[in-house]
């Protein structure tokens, strides 16, 4: 299908414009939807659905093998090859394989060099979002409420 919407950063083309900006909050680091429980922040509304289960308790899949239960779809497919062992995608440049396609194409940056996924504060990229959102909770912590601010009147 066409895919005429392009990431600016990391080249990646969408169907729709929605689709585009969705993605952008990779690179971004927006997060516009909150959990009410724990106050953690998603980019897409379907992720903090899958998230709430963790406060829910909800394991609506279930591994038709040995019957372990998984709160979102992905993990269930991800725990299916450990049952059958497969590791479909396979690195073109190196003996290594993977159980996810995301995977392998974090894998490849390592032997582009490319980092897509840029710091807006400092002069720092990395090769997949994670890391980047790795990066964000250690160097740049969000403030404290005031209400938990150290009392500095003495």
């Amino acid at each position: 299908g066409e895919r005429p919407y392009r990431c600016t950063v990391c080249s990646k083309a969408f169907p729709q414009k929605s689709d585009l900006t969705r993605h952008l909050r990779t690179h971004s680091g927006e997060r516009p939807y909150q959990c009410t429980v724990c106050s953690k922040a998603f980019t897409q509304k379907g992720s903090l659905k899958n998230h709430l289960r963790i406060h829910t308790g909800e394991r609506p899949y279930r591994c038709t093998v040995c019957s372990k239960a998984f709160p979102q779809k992905s993990n269930l497919t991800v725990h299916l090859s450990t049952h059958t062992g497969q590791r479909p995608f396979q690195c073109d440049q190196c003996p290594k394989a993977f159980t996810l396609k995301g995977n392998l194409t974090v894998h490849l940056r390592t032997h582009t060099g490319k980092r897509p996924f840029q710091c807006t504060v400092y002069p720092k990229a990395y090769t997949s979002s994670s890391g980047l959102q790795y990066h964000r909770h250690h160097a740049h912590p969000p403030p404290l409420p005031s209400h938990q601010q150290p009392n500095q009147s003495q």
